[in-house]
């Protein structure tokens, strides 16, 4: 198998790298690893977090061949890229690509959201010095389903975004949201080319919509980041942290399904994460890693899979318990995020 050009002498070992599987990234000249690092645990957003354990999971991603990072100024208002930017001083640029993204900021309800020119251009610069680097590789518009209208990003974010391409500060330009519709909407009506998109919480042992849309992202020439495949936190051994918005019939069945792979010998977490390793048409997915443990249970999953009898545990949960469910979704209460 051919190094990917992120793969650095000296700092990477070159027969753990070439265990890892490379995707071509859509349309780009990117090729990543099937593996991402999702930094939003970098922060208090998903819970306690340790600074020693960020980096460690980290350099044990990096490698390990996973050469895509992701993060926000939304994850801990700056905290996870303000600790990538540190872990970074120590870290070749050439070994990964990092995406971060615009558009989501505060905690406050009233300030949670800024799609206008002036606070993008802000943001960029922002995130450019936070991580101290001279170029981002993807930079995202962040849950464009909260803008006033995709057609307020197209005219107010999406300039901006694109004046900072022609400049060199990006190299491509991508969104993010949790209605996939949307996300289908804004590719369809940029008057640029889009070159990724970020589904979330879409493609998982619980709602596999994505599947729908794959066929015309896939025509379109896009990169396809499929992230949170716990379902932010819903099929962890831990549960959702208190602002999931899901509502309680799913959460019941969540732990109805924790429970049973518990009693059979197994995790929730780990059988979920299976399903998504073998999902196809994926470029990269992206998992929210905090720790070298966690690294290596989703290496060790990807890689190795699940026993005959645990696939056996995965079945019945998706064929008995998720089946049951009325709605699988929570497109209807994903504004108590705010």
């Amino acid at each position: 198998m051919d190094l990917p050009n992120t793969f650095v002498p000296g700092f990477h070992d070159e027969s753990i790298v070439k265990k890892m599987k490379y995707n071509t990234f859509g349309n780009t000249a990117l090729k990543v690893s099937e593996l991402s690092l999702g930094a939003a645990g970098f922060s208090t957003l998903y819970g306690a977090y340790g600074y020693d354990s960020c980096k460690l999971a980290l350099l044990k991603a990096l490698k390990s061949g996973v050469n895509y990072i992701d993060s926000a100024y939304w994850y801990g208002q700056n905290v996870s890229q303000q600790l990538l930017g540190e872990f970074f001083k120590e870290i070749p640029r050439e070994s990964y690509y990092m995406a971060t993204k615009v558009g989501r900021y505060e905690l406050e309800k009233d300030r949670m959201f800024d799609f206008s020119a002036e606070k993008t251009r802000w943001c960029i610069e922002n995130n450019l010095k936070t991580l101290g680097l001279q170029y981002i590789d993807i930079l995202q518009i962040h849950d464009i389903e909260f803008a006033p209208s995709v057609d307020y990003v197209i005219e107010n974010t999406l300039p901006v975004v694109v004046e900072a391409r022609d400049k060199g500060l990006i190299k491509y330009i991508g969104v993010t949201g949790y209605p996939v519709s949307v996300l289908k909407e804004f590719v369809e009506k940029s008057p640029v080319k889009i070159d990724m998109i970020l589904s979330y919480a879409r493609l998982n042992l619980l709602d596999d919509s994505l599947k729908e849309y794959l066929p015309y992202f896939k025509k379109q020439g896009l990169g396809i980041v499929n992230a949170a495949g716990l379902a932010m936190g819903l099929l962890s051994e831990k549960g959702p942290q208190n602002w999931h918005p899901a509502d309680e019939n799913i959460k019941n069945a969540c732990k109805k399904a924790r429970d049973y792979s518990l009693e059979n010998g197994t995790q929730l977490s780990k059988l979920a994460m299976h399903y998504v390793y073998n999902q196809p048409d994926i470029h990269t997915n992206l998992v929210g890693m905090n720790t070298p443990e966690l690294v290596e249970a989703n290496l060790d999953v990807l890689y190795n899979g699940v026993t005959p009898k645990e696939e056996d545990v995965l079945n019945h949960i998706k064929k008995n318990i998720f089946s049951e469910l009325p709605l699988n979704h929570w497109e209807e209460n994903n504004m108590k995020w705010v």
